[in-house]
This record gives structure tokens, sequence and C-alpha cells, in this order.
């Protein structure tokens, strides 16, 4: 039903600000540019999903829905897209799991030389506990991004999605939506219940501190880890475009070594992981 992970959205007030934001963090160039409804959009294509950056162009609808979430919300995360190979089939599922889908819609767009289409549907956000979820099913899949400097990253390795209920959570992730969950485990030392669902060639990650009791608070977005070949060449990268980075530390995936990025992210929490 669920193939993959086939964006992210990150909303920003201004597009070219995000653009020059990205492109330092991912060292890649965008690979579409798109306006459309008043909101103008660039995408950033990786090994297994891409990276959608939205803001507001004029006073269309859309750009009147994207000023309205950053008054709300502010910068940052806002949505997940989930890659689908059947949309009429998971839209049937969907209503039976009281997930409310919307309405499939058809969409397409140009960029003067060549077109993407889709088909799409949206779930209540009440229905996924406050994080704005679609379901697409591309007919043209995206063109790549571009490195533009030594050492860019490849893929998303995780995303991490903060909750205040984790047994809703994993019954949303795991049986509403049918992901594969990999794990799910306690650990005091790091005050932390940890979930992860597999999602194509990365993973969901759910988190909830165990020092919380279990809540009805809607969950959050919390932070993205990106993977890399050469974590040691990234983090030269980032240091020299001027951005503050931590210092590489054992990960906590055995074997692993990862660092954090403290700015230029759009307030989004970021790590960065060897592949």
């Amino acid at each position: 039903m669920i193939s993959g992970l086939d964006h992210i959205v990150l909303i920003t007030p201004d597009l070219e600000t995000g653009i020059a934001a990205y492109t330092s963090v991912l060292g890649r160039a965008p690979s579409w540019h798109s306006k459309s409804k008043g909101a103008a959009s660039a995408i950033f294509t990786l090994d297994n999903m891409a990276v959608e950056l939205l803001a507001p162009a004029s006073d269309g609808p859309d750009g009147v829905a994207i000023r309205s979430a950053l008054a709300a919300d502010g910068e940052g995360l806002a949505s997940l897209c989930f890659a689908v190979t059947d949309i009429e089939t998971v839209h049937r599922r969907f209503e039976r799991r009281a997930l409310q889908p919307g309405a499939i819609t058809e969409g397409s767009s140009e960029d003067g030389v060549r077109r993407i289409s889709w088909k799409r549907l949206r779930t209540a956000r009440d229905a996924t506990h406050g994080i704005r979820q679609f379901f697409i099913e591309r007919a043209t899949p995206l063109p790549r991004s571009d490195a533009t400097a030594p050492a860019p990253v490849t893929a998303l390795d995780h995303i991490v999605v903060s909750t205040s209920h984790p047994n809703r959570a994993a019954a949303l992730y795991g049986a509403r939506l049918g992901l594969d969950m990999a794990l799910d485990r306690s650990n005091p030392a790091w005050n932390m219940r940890l979930m992860f669902f597999r999602c194509g060639d990365l993973v969901v990650e759910i988190a909830h501190r165990l020092s919380e009791p279990a809540g009805d608070e809607p969950d959050r977005f919390y932070g993205l880890t990106w993977r890399t070949v050469d974590l040691d060449g990234t983090r030269t990268r980032l240091t020299d475009a001027g951005l503050d980075v931590s210092v590489i530390r054992p990960g906590r995936k055995p074997g692993s070594r990862v660092f954090s990025l403290k700015n230029g992210t759009l307030n989004v929490p970021t790590l960065f992981i060897g592949a």
C-alpha cells in the first residue's frame, strides 16, 4: 500500500532564503521549481525521498493557507507525503480504517520544459493525531537533484515524530497505515520509548518520554536525520559554509557516528549519520 516516503514539506516565509539554506544543508541544488494558487515551491530530490520547500507568493488560496500555517506553527516541518502504488485502493482502505480520506485529486506541474503529474489524497489531521499526512501516486518521477558541493547528503535516514501517546501512535503507523514496526525499545537511560517503522528505504521514528504519562496532546514533528557516505567531509563542508555543527560522536545505533547541525535548517532539529 505505502511504498515509501515521497516527500516532506517545509514551510518558510521566503522561498529564496529557504533554497539557500537547504542547498547548504544538503549540498544539492533544487531539481524542480513551481508556482500555483499563491504558493511557490522548490524541490530537492534525494535517493529515497524529496524535500519540498513551500512559501507564500501571493494572496491565492495556497498562499493564504501557508501564511496561516506559519502564523500557527512557525517555520519548519509541516507535513508528510507517503508514496503509494494504487491510490484508489488506499482510499477505500483508509475509509474503512477511519482515517477520513478526502477526495482523490489529480495535479501536474511544468517548469517550461518538463512536466510531472500525480494523484493525491489527504487524511483528516485529527485522524492522524495532529500530523498533516498526504498520499501520492506519481505518474512521472521527480528529477534528481545535482550535487553542488563535496560530500552531499544522499538520503533521509529517519524522521522523528514526538508523541504524547505511544500506543495510539503505534496503532496509527502500524495497524492503520500498514507500516512495518521494526523495533519497539524503551531505554530508561535515555528516558525514551522509541518505535521504528520501516517506510521504504528509511524509518519513521516515534519518540515518547518515559517520564511523561500518556496524554491526548497532538503528535508533533521533532527532527530529521540525513544520510551521507562521507560524514567527515559533510561536517567540513558545513563548517566551511559558516554553519554551527557539533563534534562527531557515537550514535545510538551500534557502530554509527553522528553530528548535529545547530542552525540554518529552517527551525528543524537536524542530525547527520554516516552511511
